[in-house]
């Protein structure tokens, strides 16, 4: 059976698209051209060009995150914990190439700044949503956090150990604080400080 045009242009955008995110992954926005990826996905430039019109919006498509292919952010307070680790899990076992061209990208691009803060603050309502606490948004903001870091320490900075461990052990160490935070009740915090200041009983 013949592939349809239509079909045609899917698979070419596909290829172009997954072209796009090794190269922004591996170089970064400024390094990245139209004529390298064209290369890279056995593509015309100018029909880079004509599907994408512009290196802008190549790169707006590849950082875009589908937030209908998340997973559900719903349960109880430790369920929402498990599942931020399960998707922590994912990205440690698979190296989240969308994901690195933006951060990547981020201090030198504004598009890549406003993909970014666009996805972040849209997960992190998701999270504050489902959970009940008076200071969810925090919260979630502390969760989101770590998970960022983490990504950032094993990707982009190379942390040794980091870099070395199996994504079982990060997310094993990492149970019991998300789940204290996205449940648990915050611990008065002792100030030795203000105990040497204050006056003798």
């Amino acid at each position: 059976m013949a592939t349809s045009r239509a079909e045609q242009r899917r698979q070419t955008e596909q290829r172009i698209l997954a072209a796009a995110r090794r190269l922004f992954s591996e170089r970064g926005y400024e390094r990245t051209t139209i004529r390298a990826v064209a290369v890279e996905a056995a593509a015309d430039p100018g029909l880079v060009m004509r599907y994408f019109e512009s290196k802008e919006g190549l790169f707006s498509q590849v950082a875009r995150i589908n937030m209908d292919a998340e997973a559900s952010i719903d349960g109880t307070p430790t369920e929402v914990a498990d599942t931020l680790l399960a998707s922590l899990h994912d990205k440690l076992v698979t190296e989240p190439g969308a994901a690195l061209a933006i951060l990547r990208s981020m201090l030198t691009h504004p598009e890549a700044s406003r993909e970014v803060h666009a996805y972040v603050s849209a997960q992190q309502r998701r999270i504050a949503a489902a959970l009940p606490h008076d200071d969810s948004a925090l919260r979630a903001d502390l969760l989101g956090a770590i998970m960022l870091g983490t990504l950032i320490g094993r990707y982009l900075i190379g942390m040794e150990a980091l870099q070395d461990a199996p994504p079982e052990e990060i997310t094993a160490l990492l149970t019991s604080c998300f789940r204290s935070l996205a449940a648990g009740e915050p611990e008065e915090v002792h100030d030795p400080a203000g105990d040497a200041h204050a006056p003798p009983q």
